[in-house]
């Protein structure tokens, strides 16, 4: 198993868009998605978007963004959009890919990445550290996250 860029695996991409829409689309059309997939695969460049494949098999992916909740546009950069596929989860990916967005963070000279999610208790076993709810479009709470780059944890 490896995580790649996007830019790297393009044949990836309709599939992303597809997970990213279906499972974080709510209202928003398809075109939503696939244009923030075919505006992050600059390398060294934010948005970027990475890949977990097991051979040519695409298992996960997660985002490295500028902004990921507009109502923080204070809060820079974020994990964003991380999603492993139904039948590969439980077996740590989640983590692996979130391992890999935060070295990439700190290899660009981030200091801190935030995220924010609607559940409790899944990113706190990661080292992630809850400072607070936000406020996602048009008027769904959502819990924030903050997660120093100068350490990895388990």
């Amino acid at each position: 198993m490896k995580i790649i860029p996007l830019y790297d695996a393009p044949h990836f991409a309709d599939q992303v868009v597809d997970w990213l829409w279906r499972e974080f689309g709510d209202s928003l059309p398809r075109d939503f998605f696939a244009s923030i997939i075919a505006h992050s695969q600059r390398p060294g460049q934010l948005p970027l978007t990475f890949v977990l494949v097991d051979e040519d098999q695409l298992l996960g992916t997660v985002g490295l963004w500028r902004c990921d909740l507009i109502s923080r546009q204070d809060l820079f950069p974020w994990l964003a959009a991380l999603y492993v596929k139904e039948s590969a989860r439980g077996q740590g990916l989640a983590g692996q890919l979130q391992r890999h967005v935060i070295e990439q963070a700190k290899a660009m000279g981030f200091q801190e990445l935030h995220l924010y999610s609607a559940c409790r208790d899944f990113y706190e076993r990661f080292g992630w550290r809850y400072i607070g709810d936000g406020l996602d479009y048009p008027d769904k709470t959502v819990h924030l996250y903050r997660y120093s780059c100068g350490a990895i944890t388990e």
